[in-house]
């Protein structure tokens, strides 16, 4: 395995502004890398070499001309397929859009080329993002690296299993009820859901429109904080994006100080149905902040039983809306369309034909949801519940600066083994998606390995909306205090492939 693919974007991006590398030289040790392991991982969906190359190659010119580029100029990073990047193909993990290559970039892949950061290709993903394990792409399973029979979460499995396949040392993923944190969780990597409207959604294809937040994936917090840094901000092209300065998350990463910081123990967020070695992980990164300065108290947030049925209630009537515009008219598949079959038959067919059933599934709950005589009772009583949610955050944030819980409440389980259980599956997301109910923002980071399968333990940090520094400042003194530890990032004990 080459030393420039185990390097952090940091470090890569120092080494090629000072030309001790150069850009090409990274982005063809990734792509070999890339074809060494992709059989095996399935990470990638579509690899862009000849544009990333060209992007190197230009990244390099720019650099023996003497001009000053960002600070993560000539990395490379793994987009996910869900984000719409001009001429390349573009499938959110769906059949239905099959063949469409978007003639626009959107606002995060914009802002990654402004950056001159080096895209190698697009990630695989549940369709449509609607999924824990990555077993819902239209394209196939992706592969955890850390044991290749187990799943490396979801949505966004595919841009946590790059990273700790060391195919890319940056991620884009997607997250609406965990699908950055959960991947991140159970791959030893870090991925940051920011603040709802922190990064815009221009150009991402929409599963909830109210849920949905694009966000950084590395593995390392400074590497995510820099990433986080480049594509957030306001957007005129996204009536959400908020219109205020972006936290300096950077600083906050390298600050990296908890002293004096009150950190709140979620109390409905730990306790049964959580794995005996997330646990114990889990409290001994809760003594680590302890003996860093950190004030650790218990708080109660009342409402977050009812978060898992009221977000499966939202995001499915959303979905649903959404999803209707899929319909093999104007681009994408198209079923059925042989000259005998009406509009509204082709339409019919080529849904029956490009949506799998998970897709298929949310969008018949959520039309049900949605219907005459169902709403009020269905989806108007989960928006209540969402603002008592909402509510219970607000409180809690009043007495604490972050709140913490573990991020899954088991390591990655194997491939198939919760595929025809919808309930069981879920039940993955139970800690993560009330951020996404309260649009306040979060983090994964590694803790360890559990005890009984070796395989990583994820740690979440909550902060309040437009507080996405203190993740930063929370995570980096944990993950620092980690490293003097272990002696090394976590990631580095991911298995050879």
């Amino acid at each position: 395995m080459s030393d420039l693919i185990r390097q952090s974007a940091t470090t890569l991006a120092a080494a090629i502004a000072s030309k001790e590398v150069s850009a090409v030289e990274v982005a063809q040790a990734h792509l070999e890398r890339i074809a060494a392991v992709e059989e095996r991982v399935h990470a990638f969906l579509h690899i862009t070499e000849v544009s990333a190359i060209a992007q190197a190659k230009a990244i390099d010119e720019r650099i023996a001309a003497g001009e000053q580029l960002g600070p993560l100029a000539g990395v490379p990073l793994a987009l996910k397929d869900v984000l719409a990047m001009k001429g390349e193909p573009t499938t959110a993990g769906s059949r239905i859009l099959e063949g469409w290559r978007p003639p626009y970039d959107s606002t995060v892949v914009q802002r990654l080329r402004d950056s001159d950061i080096v895209i190698l290709g697009k990630t695989n993903m549940d369709e449509f993002a609607m999924g824990s394990s990555t077993e819902h792409s239209a394209y196939g399973p992706t592969h955890n690296p850390w044991d290749l029979e187990r799943i490396p979460g979801g949505s966004g499995g595919g841009s946590a299993a790059a990273l700790a396949a060391f195919e890319a040392p940056l991620a884009i993923g997607t997250d609406t009820g965990g699908s950055i944190r959960q991947p991140a969780s159970v791959t030893g990597t870090v991925g940051v859901k920011p603040t709802y409207g922190g990064v815009s959604r221009y150009g991402q294809i929409a599963l909830a429109s109210s849920l949905d937040q694009p966000g950084p994936c590395a593995r390392s917090v400074l590497d995510t904080a820099l990433l986080h840094a480049v594509i957030a901000g306001h957007d005129p092209m996204d009536s959400t994006s908020i219109n205020a300065p972006v936290p300096d998350v950077v600083a906050a990463a390298r600050r990296a100080d908890v002293r004096g910081m009150r950190i709140g123990v979620v109390k409905e967020l730990g306790g049964d149905g959580y794995q005996a070695g997330v646990a114990q992980r889990y409290s001994e990164a809760l003594d680590i902040l302890q003996g860093l300065g950190a004030e650790v108290v218990e708080v109660s947030c009342p409402h977050m039983e009812y978060a898992l049925g009221a977000y499966y209630l939202i995001l499915p009537s959303e979905a649903s809306s959404n999803l209707a515009r899929f319909d093999g008219m104007r681009y994408g598949l198209r079923a059925g369309d042989d000259g005998t079959n009406s509009v509204e038959q082709v339409m019919a067919i080529t849904r029956e034909a490009g949506f799998g059933p998970e897709v298929k599934r949310r969008i018949i709950l959520g039309t049900y949801a949605l219907s005459s005589g169902y709403y009020d009772a269905y989806y108007a009583q989960a928006q209540r519940v969402r603002t008592l949610i909402t509510r219970d955050f607000d409180a809690a944030f009043a007495k604490v600066d972050v709140l913490v819980s573990p991020t899954n409440p088991t390591t990655a389980f194997k491939l198939g083994e919760k595929l025809d259980d919808p309930i069981a599956m879920y039940l993955n997301d139970v800690a993560t998606i009330p951020v996404n109910l309260a649009g306040i923002c979060a983090m994964s980071l590694p803790v360890g390995l559990a005890p009984e399968d070796g395989l990583p333990v994820g740690f979440q940090i909550m902060a309040p909306a437009m507080a996405d520094d203190r993740l930063y400042l929370a995570g980096g003194a944990l993950e620092a205090a980690l490293v003097d530890k272990w002696g090394h990032l976590l990631i580095e004990e991911a298995p050879e492939l």
